[in-house]
């Protein structure tokens, strides 16, 4: 859906992060996105977001240091070009970067060990992303199931731009995430030109007609403390399993007690940092993350990094 509009740029608004925080490091997992969804390039982090209705792209910049850190945001509005108020802005972009979060007790709590007190060094300021919706998170984590990242990649930028907003900035176009109601009306054959099987299409439009029609509310899940019950009642939703639900709480609600010991690729990276690359099991990555306390999920986004980064054990 393609929406037509006039450029009003908004104030920027400074975000304030709590240190230590290197936005620049932080951001650098999305180095390799599309342009035209998701990107960090030159210091700028790029997204259209649809907020409250109103597709807005969203650009992050550090104007500070790691250990004095400080944002730059500007947003370009959407629809009719009507602006999204400042205060829901900063409470996104907030969330969305956890720059709130305190990486002292996460330090201390994994200086012990030998391999992610390194990366800790190394990555000093590392904080894990967020999406900005938990139905985004999900979605996403449904197209992953059973099939490399690089092709899931490309699989969700095909359904981002068949069905997301539009937004458009002079000569440049830009498309937001999907809805749920987008996706629970989109055809089951518009999920196989995307290249995703017939029965992935069905869990996403099921998943999306369930919220649309009120039988599922995902933002509950963020009342709840205890992760387990999460993962139990997420597997309830059909095509969701374990490693589905807890891949989608670390994501979407930022839990980092969660922690996908069933995903392939982090078995291999934890083979690589801490059995020189000896096969491991499910259960010898819980044993591994079981040093790492209640930051288990923050852990493995640092073990992401160092192996998207080309980090040498």
């Amino acid at each position: 859906m393609k929406i037509n509009q006039f450029v009003i740029p908004m104030s920027k608004i400074h975000l304030f992060p709590v240190p230590p925080y290197d936005f620049n490091l932080s951001a650098r997992i999305f180095s390799r996105g599309d342009p035209a969804i998701r990107i960090f390039d030159r210091g700028v982090y790029r997204q259209a977001l649809d907020i409250l209705g109103n597709p807005t792209l969203i650009e992050v910049r550090s104007i500070g240091t790691p250990d004095l850190p400080r944002l730059e945001v500007n947003a370009t509005p959407g629809t009719e070009g009507v602006p999204v108020e400042d205060s829901v802005i900063r409470d996104i972009v907030s969330s969305m970067f956890n720059i709130f979060d305190d990486l002292v007790p996460f330090y201390h709590a994994v200086r012990e060990d030998p391999v992610m007190a390194d990366l800790t060094r190394q990555f000093h300021g590392l904080k894990s992303p967020t999406t900005p919706t938990l139905f985004e998170a999900l979605v996403d984590s449904i197209i992953e199931q059973q099939i490399s990242l690089d092709v899931a990649h490309r699989l969700q930028v095909r359904l981002t731009k068949k069905t997301g907003k539009q937004l458009e900035t002079g000569t440049t176009v830009y498309y937001c995430y999907p809805s749920p109601e987008a996706l629970a009306g989109a055809p089951v054959t518009l999920f196989r030109e995307c290249g995703m099987t017939i029965r992935k299409g069905e869990y996403i439009r099921g998943l999306s007609g369930s919220i649309v029609s009120g039988d599922l509310d995902l933002d509950k899940f963020r009342g709840y403390e205890d992760t387990g019950r999460i993962i139990r009642e997420m597997m309830e939703i059909r095509g969701v399993g374990k490693w589905t639900a807890e891949l989608t709480i670390i994501r979407g609600i930022h839990k980092l007690d969660a922690f996908p010991a069933d995903d392939v690729g982090l078995q291999r990276i934890l083979s690589r940092f801490y059995r020189n690359g000896k096969k491991i099991s499910s259960h010898e990555a819980r044993l591994i993350a079981g040093g790492w306390g209640t930051w288990q999920g923050l852990a493995a986004f640092y073990l992401d990094l160092a192996e998207y980064l080309g980090v040498v054990p």
